[in-house]
């Protein structure tokens, strides 16, 4: 008896986390990734549902992409938003340009790389306007990865005490051989590509029924207006071909969280009654 009180006890607590609110990131071991609401300056709200992490965002708001690396050397994060690199506009892969961040840094990426000091903002819009539909490419709206890669690092070879004196180095000596991928990044950065992705709308339309468009369309995100967003380029070479991790957020209206169970309806309170019906028999 007591191995089914606990089999009990473990079904209703898997039953109870099956749909729960979670601090507003999704973290993996290496970087850290928010949705943040620019419009309010809010993070905002995961939601764990299936083993997936969702948000709900509201249509017309932009919003920006938190990155955190957390750990003590640079990593590069090949950034997806609805099946499209932010970088590049190229449809997503891991082996592609994205940011490259610092020991401990954090990064903010507002919009589509458009050149090395502008980006398109990101917004929530009805899924025909999302930037993937308008360059033919809906299949996988609604979902945000980060491809994370660790940097190669090579130890120096060690000097015989007698060696002859170093020679200073300056930026003249050229590029160091053979480097992997140019890394796009807040602070340092990879490949210019922000030309490939300049065929798209330069302004999300006017939206006058957020609730409406909420409820019938499902969300994407879309390729909003041109804001000044400066950043550099440098090299990275990855330790491994295939990425040290990958984290992923999906996303849709509140509504349809709602309905499709991801977010749980919240319950009528139980009032007492004055008049609830006939006389049941006493237990």
């Amino acid at each position: 008896m007591p191995t089914r009180r606990l089999l009990l006890t473990l079904l209703a607590a898997a039953a109870t986390s099956a749909c729960t609110a979670l601090p507003a990131h999704a973290t993996g071991n290496l970087v850290d990734l928010q949705i943040v609401d620019r419009s309010r300056g809010d993070v905002l709200t995961t939601w764990r549902h299936r083993g997936t992490s969702w948000v709900a965002g509201r249509p017309g708001d932009r919003y920006a992409l938190r990155l955190s690396n957390r750990s003590g050397g640079r990593v590069l994060v090949v950034l997806s938003v609805d099946g499209v690199n932010v970088v590049s506009g190229e449809t997503a892969s891991t082996g592609q340009t994205g940011y490259v961040l610092g020991p401990w840094a954090s990064a903010e990426i507002t919009g589509w790389r458009k050149g090395w000091s502008e980006a398109a903002a990101f917004y929530f819009t009805a899924l025909p306007d999302s930037y993937a539909s308008r360059t033919g490419r809906p299949d996988n709206v609604g979902v945000i990865g980060a491809a994370v890669f660790r940097e190669r690092v090579v130890a120096p070879a060690a000097r015989p005490y007698e060696s002859q004196p170093p020679v200073a180095s300056s930026r003249a000596d050229g590029p160091r051989q053979e480097p992997e991928r140019r890394a796009q990044g807040a602070g340092a950065a990879a490949d210019a590509s922000g030309e490939r992705a300049a065929a798209a709308p330069a302004s999300p339309p006017a939206i006058r029924d957020r609730e409406s468009l909420a409820k019938a369309e499902k969300l994407g995100t879309g390729h909003g207006e041109r804001e000044y967003s400066p950043t550099t380029q440098t090299t990275f070479e990855r330790a491994s071909s295939q990425p040290a991790e990958i984290v992923q957020v999906r996303y849709d209206s509140y509504a349809n969280l709602v309905s499709s169970g991801v977010i749980g309806r919240p319950q009528a309170p139980a009032y007492p009654q004055p008049f609830p019906g006939f006389a049941p028999d006493p237990r």
